[in-house]
């Protein structure tokens, strides 16, 4: 039976708030999926994806950057701006967020400590970009339609594999941007993939999104491609699997 509950822990004075799913059936600890929100906060939809990978047998454990009881709103540009740039100006702030979820998380007493990962949705995806740039002991990261762009932070040694999962035609994230991203892991050695969907704007997974102006458009074929990508990939990080029987 799914259990879900929310879970106080600090970056340094700063009190931030977790929402935490799993399955209370299963008594073995399990693999943990850190969840990290779009620029609205970790609001509803960030606490859907930690119930779909509790779903999938890990703990949901969707993350809070801005802090207890800060959230912006579906539509205020200005206003989740306003939360999210100064994480995005400071990508150590960003960082320092991050891995105080990732230690919270280790501490779960369901919680695998040796198996974790983690994902996340527009900003929440250069979110886990940056943890992984941080060197960070996660297996892997997965950016859903997230932002790209390396900030002033410099990357560590990227033990994590990574997954980012885009729209083509996503105005926030151009072509020459997703080049760049390429050419970074490439040039830090990082077992990548980079899944591009054809005729997608930005927030293709969230039904909320419907602004074509501002490029922010759902896109159900592309949310259910990439629901497909993100379960396969959490279980190649976390389930032993043959080698893959390649025809000559």
């Amino acid at each position: 039976m799914l259990k879900t509950e929310y879970i106080e822990y600090q970056d340094g004075d700063v009190i931030l708030e977790a929402y935490v799913a799993y399955d209370e059936d299963v008594t073995e600890k399990r693999p943990c999926v850190l969840v990290a929100h779009d620029w609205t906060g970790r609001r509803a939809y960030a606490c859907a994806g930690a119930e779909r990978m509790a779903e999938l047998g890990y703990v949901g454990f969707a993350l809070d950057v801005y802090g207890k009881g800060v959230f912006g709103k579906e539509g205020d540009a200005e206003g989740n701006s306003a939360l999210m740039m100064p994480f995005v100006e400071d990508r150590q702030l960003l960082r320092r967020r991050m891995a105080a979820a990732l230690a919270a998380a280790r501490k779960l007493s369901q919680v695998d400590d040796k198996n974790l990962a983690a994902m996340g949705y527009c900003f929440g995806g250069m979110a886990v970009l940056e943890l992984a740039r941080s060197g960070a002991d996660v297996k892997g990261v997965a950016s859903v339609h997230g932002l790209l762009g390396q900030g002033d932070a410099a990357s560590q040694v990227i033990q994590s594999k990574v997954l980012v999962l885009h729209g083509h035609d996503d105005p926030m994230v151009p072509p020459d941007q997703v080049l760049a991203f390429e050419t970074e892991m490439s040039g830090a050695d990082v077992d990548w993939q980079v899944h591009v969907y054809g005729g997608t704007k930005h927030a293709f997974t969230n039904p909320a999104a419907n602004n074509p102006d501002f490029g922010t458009v759902y896109n159900q074929t592309a949310n259910r491609r990439a629901e497909q990508s993100l379960a396969n990939f959490f279980h190649e990080l976390f389930v032993d699997t043959p080698p893959l029987d390649v025809a000559p």
